[in-house]
């Protein structure tokens, strides 16, 4: 909620290269130019390893970095379960300097994909634990990008006084940003039907989990429901005032998946085929409905005033088509500077 009344970013979709004919990655670094020229205010990529192949995050972020010099560089959402912490911690390091200090760490332990547990059989590491390696991560990366060491000691990683620093540096080797923000996902009901019972206390751990570990909440995938963000943000409150902070202090952000057409039928068959292509396993179980609104610019336009009063502030935007400059450009000139009028009159 972090005093942003409302911000808006594109996920450049790195996937797309792999499936779209005639479209590459110098067309997808074309892509952040003009999403950066277009006034949007940040710029995100997507991350897997196998089960959903696609140009690697990080080293693209970097790419970006160059590319870019204003919009913020963020990852929606970066599995960091599967990655070392001391490793992802130098790595974004240096891409928080290359950036100039314009990163954002969207941070997933990973969904329940049978694609997403064999990536973890591949990788030798515990699908089933990969909650507590997740939190034991981000502690990692904080200490590490807050104080400059970390002697953390948990069930999962074991270290003492480890630091980016043999004595012969000016200084510990860190971020420009002390941290950089850490977006924590949670996607409570993203997959299958959860009872109200196990989705609670899925919803408390999660809220836990970002009020400790995170500055913001990164969500997705519930596209008909602004009433369980109005209750993870109330869950959030809660959670922030056990731990003795403020609500205003963490940052909302929604990825919605949309498509803009002359009509719903139009708009509803072209997202149809794009997420069946980009997500061939999720697509079979998320309602096509939930990835996000698709139609006029009047039915865009209506949904993001209902999310933005339920109380996003950040929204990310994901065009379900494979034609990606058409559909920026139909947002910029149709959506855009209604988006802009919220903004200014809340």
């Amino acid at each position: 909620m972090g005093g942003i009344v409302l911000q808006l970013g594109v996920n450049l979709n790195n996937r797309e290269p792999l499936i779209a004919p005639g479209y590459g990655l110098s067309e997808l670094l074309d892509l952040a130019e003009v999403v950066e020229g277009s006034g949007f205010d940040s710029a995100w990529v997507g991350d897997s390893l196998f089960s959903k192949p696609r140009l690697e995050a990080m080293t693209l972020l970097a790419a970006l970095s160059q590319r870019t010099e204003r919009v913020a560089l963020g990852t929606s959402c970066l599995v960091t379960s599967t990655r070392n912490p001391l490793y992802l911690a130098l790595e974004w390091a240096t891409l928080d300097r290359l950036s100039g200090g314009r990163t954002i760490l969207g941070a997933c332990m990973g969904n329940p994909e049978q694609g997403v547990r064999r990536e973890f059989a591949a990788l030798g590491l515990p699908f089933g634990k990969r909650a507590g390696v997740f939190e034991e991560g981000l502690q990692v990366l904080r200490d590490l990008w807050t104080t400059g060491t970390t002697s953390f000691t948990g069930d999962h990683f074991d270290y003492d006084a480890v630091s980016f620093y043999s004595g012969t540096e000016m200084e510990p080797f860190g971020p420009l940003q002390q941290p950089p923000p850490i977006w924590v996902v949670s996607n409570i009901r993203l997959v299958g039907d959860l009872d109200d019972e196990t989705a609670a206390k899925r919803l408390e751990r999660s809220c836990r989990r970002i009020v400790e570990l995170g500055t913001g909440w990164m969500t997705c995938c519930r596209a008909r429901y602004p009433n369980e963000v109005r209750e993870q943000i109330n869950a959030l409150g809660k959670a922030a005032d056990r731990a003795g902070k403020r609500l205003d202090d963490y940052t909302v952000s929604y990825q919605v998946t949309l498509n803009l057409a002359d009509s719903a039928t139009k708009a509803e068959s072209a997202i149809g085929a794009y997420i069946s292509q980009y997500y061939p396993e999720l697509s079979q179980t998320v309602d096509l409905g939930n990835w996000g609104p698709v139609g006029t610019p009047d039915d865009i336009i209506t949904w993001f005033r209902e999310f933005s009063s339920a109380g996003v502030d950040h929204f990310i935007v994901r065009f379900g088509d494979l034609d990606q400059f058409g559909q920026i450009d139909k947002f910029t000139k149709y959506v855009l500077p209604a988006l802009r009028e919220i903004e200014e009159t809340t």
